[in-house]
């Protein structure tokens, strides 16, 4: 059976080994512009090991925004700023995806000129957002009703991912994932809770997956299938968002994203955020739905990643907070090193502080 260190074909891409680096909120850009910058430069090259690096999540549009600080990738200021970091992180030997991201209704009006958010419907949930308070600080804030967003929206949502894959690829990324986990946009519409439409998106569940499969065909068509991966979470409960269907809305998105012969389908499993530990009949019920690379990710070390490699029930892992506190982190796994502790109150906003002062194992 494969290792945690052994290499993996992802489609296009060959990875050095199967410990990637997750997706994560760091709240660094450059404002005003949302621009990637040379401290998040420093950030991805310092963990430049992973076998990808998945970047955080990267605003399709100016719509798709939902936290301060967050960088896109509509704009040639910032596909510029993506090109230094992915020169980078290639002189450093390291594979990095760019994270196409629309979060929909998890966002805040404040952001948008005072205009409301938009997702699949505007039936009223509880949940909050991340906005730059007067102080200069991050603050939460309560994310107001968002308006549904309009049929004939739909096909200028589509050109908003298509023309963001065409400037990851300008920007020098390897792959892109397309986020439709955790409560945002095409979760939104996927979620039987959160999508009450009467449309073609809504009501069956092949209507409320009809979004995610046009947003991944676009995507295919501005670059093509084998640079193409998507992460979706189809059980428990995300940014206001808890679908009683998920667990079949998961398998039947699977068993279509397949067809698609995409790079990889990313997991996101509930048990990082509280939620129940995924079993493995789940597991084995989406392995035989999906053909292709499987990465899982959710409170992973390596014991439990080497134990779903071995059944076969992933391709790779993806680990988040131990790679924030880490950045040679697959060294240390390998060689069963001591971790370094995360510092939750640093993740979100600020400078170099909690983001890239974290030592290598032997650095001062």
């Amino acid at each position: 059976m494969p290792s945690l260190f052994d290499p993996l074909t992802l489609g296009a891409v060959r990875t050095q080994n199967r410990a990637f680096m997750a997706p994560l909120t760091r709240m660094r850009a450059s404002v005003p512009g949302d621009v990637p910058n040379d401290l998040m430069r420093d950030y991805y090259v310092q963990r430049a090991s992973a076998g990808l690096l998945v970047s955080e999540g990267t605003q399709v549009s100016p719509e798709g925004k939902g936290y301060m600080d967050t960088p896109g990738i509509h704009s040639d200021e910032q596909v510029a700023g993506w090109r230094r970091i992915t020169d980078a992180v290639h002189d450093a030997g390291g594979l990095i995806a760019a994270q196409l991201w629309h979060v929909g209704r998890v966002s805040h009006e404040s952001l948008h000129d005072g205009a409301l958010p938009v997702s699949a419907s505007d039936g009223p949930y509880r949940n909050r957002t991340t906005v730059r308070g007067e102080d200069g600080r991050p603050t939460r804030v309560d994310c107001p009703v968002p308006r549904p967003l309009r049929l004939d929206e739909v096909p200028r949502l589509l050109e908003d991912f298509r023309r963001a894959t065409t400037n990851a690829r300008e920007a020098g990324f390897d792959l892109v994932e397309i986020h439709g986990a955790h409560g945002y946009l095409l979760h939104q519409f996927l979620a039987a809770d959160s999508n009450l439409r009467t449309d073609e998106y809504g009501g069956s569940l092949e209507n409320r997956a009809r979004l995610m499969l046009e947003v991944t065909d676009a995507v295919i068509g501005a670059w093509s299938s084998d640079r193409v991966g998507i992460r979706i979470s189809p059980i428990g409960s995300f940014n206001g968002t808890t679908d009683p269907e998920g667990a079949e809305a998961g398998l039947h998105v699977a068993r279509e994203l397949g067809r698609r012969d995409l790079a990889f389908l990313h997991l996101s499993e509930p048990d990082w955020a509280g939620g129940p530990v995924l079993d493995d009949d789940y597991r084995q019920a989406l392995r035989e739905a999906h053909p292709g690379p499987i990465v899982g990710a959710g409170s992973y070390d390596r014991a439990k990643a080497e134990r779903l490699l071995d059944a076969g029930f992933i391709d790779a892992a993806a680990f988040g907070r131990a790679f924030i506190a880490n950045p040679d982190l697959p060294r240390r796994l390998a060689e069963d090193l001591p971790l370094n502790p995360p510092r939750p109150e640093s993740f979100y906003g600020g400078d170099a502080e909690g983001y890239t002062d974290y030592p290598a194992h032997g650095a001062a």
